[in-house]
């Protein structure tokens, strides 16, 4: 099969850091061409696989309309012109990427990993469209944009391959928060949970380049790093993620908003380290109560947590996780969505 992958540009694929798509697009163009594909991917500069890739755009973001609007004619361009070279076309972009071939045969994926607006699903779906399935990330994304159109679950995943098992951390071991600094992903609560138990926290992730967020990570969480039970290790690698998630008793989601998805929490899962996460958006999804980590409701609750992650299983967390979100799985489903079925517009 040949397959074509799509990102936006703005970050290379794969992703130094930060960027959950772009490190989705890399790990299914690897997997895919394991797997005996053809791959292109059309992505920002700076990107690569092992097949072909075609850059288009700039990265660095945010970026203006003008140059925004030039990156989607681009993209028309070759997908209008090319698409008949392809068996699939798996978008990871923006949706209106792929007007110019919505009613071409080629089979088209369309994945989302963010809140979807439902709006433009119901313009792009009633207009003449073939071979087209849009999927989320969690049963909680796809229940934002099942407006219209044909929707699957396919959860997010990782490559599990990268990720070392640590089947026992030492009893006093820290607490881990990962993620991106703003304030809906509850770092603050995870400092507060630190504090109440007395245990050790080591906080990573990004500063994010939003002033508010910048103003949140000065008042409410950096006076609180004092380095020794409060650390703040800053952005990490995934050579660092490996080596601080599983030296961690329990990674942190206790997060203040619906979290699509959280590869980070397969991320722990696949050292061994449970998660404890409040139950909004995905996280009662990813998280199996008493396998792979616990689920509450309240900080107290999240401190009564702490107190049984000990009695998980870490070679049966990781070996649970990887049954679901190892990228040989995920990609898998992603290929089966169209095995011996070929969808009509009328579906």
């Amino acid at each position: 099969m040949k397959i074509l992958l799509l990102m936006d540009p703005g970050v290379s694929v794969p992703p130094k850091l930060y960027g959950g798509h772009e490190r989705l697009v890399y790990m299914f163009a690897e997997q895919y061409i394991q797997m005996g594909h053809s791959v292109t991917i059309l992505a920002g500069p700076d990107s690569y696989c092992s097949g072909k890739t075609i850059h288009f755009g700039k990265n660095g973001l945010p970026k203006s309309k003008i140059q925004s609007l030039w990156e989607v004619f681009v993209a028309w361009k070759y997908l209008y012109f090319k698409y008949g070279e392809y068996d699939l076309i798996h978008n990871f972009g923006r949706l209106i990427y792929l007007i110019p071939i919505l009613n071409k045969p080629v089979q088209k994926i369309m994945t989302y990993g963010r809140v979807v607006t439902s709006r433009n699903i119901e313009k792009i779906c009633a207009k003449p469209n073939k071979n087209l399935i849009f999927t989320g990330c969690s049963n909680y994304l796809v229940s934002t944009g099942n407006v219209a159109g044909v929707w699957k679950t396919v959860y997010n995943a990782i490559d599990f391959s990268i990720y070392t098992l640590q089947s026992s951390v030492e009893d006093d071991a820290p607490l881990i928060f990962l993620s991106r600094l703003d304030k809906i992903k509850g770092c603050h609560n995870a400092i507060a949970l630190a504090k109440k138990t007395g245990r050790k926290l080591i906080i990573a992730g990004n500063i994010s380049h939003v002033k508010e967020e910048q103003i949140y990570f000065e008042t409410e969480v950096k006076p609180h790093v004092d380095g020794t039970q409060i650390q703040y290790v800053g952005p990490l690698n995934d050579e660092e993620k490996n080596d601080y998630l599983g030296k961690c008793a329990a990674l942190l989601m206790l997060i203040e908003w619906d979290e699509p998805f959280g590869m980070v929490m397969a991320e722990a899962m696949a050292c061994g380290t449970p998660v404890i996460g409040y139950k909004r958006g995905s996280v009662p999804e990813v998280v199996e109560e008493g396998v792979t980590g616990f689920l509450v409701d309240t900080l107290a609750e999240a401190m009564e947590a702490l107190g049984k992650v000990s009695n998980i299983d870490r070679s049966n967390c990781r070996e649970r996780a990887k049954s679901r979100f190892d990228v040989e799985v995920i990609a898998k489903d992603y290929l089966d969505l169209f095995k011996n079925k070929k969808l009509s517009s009328e579906i």
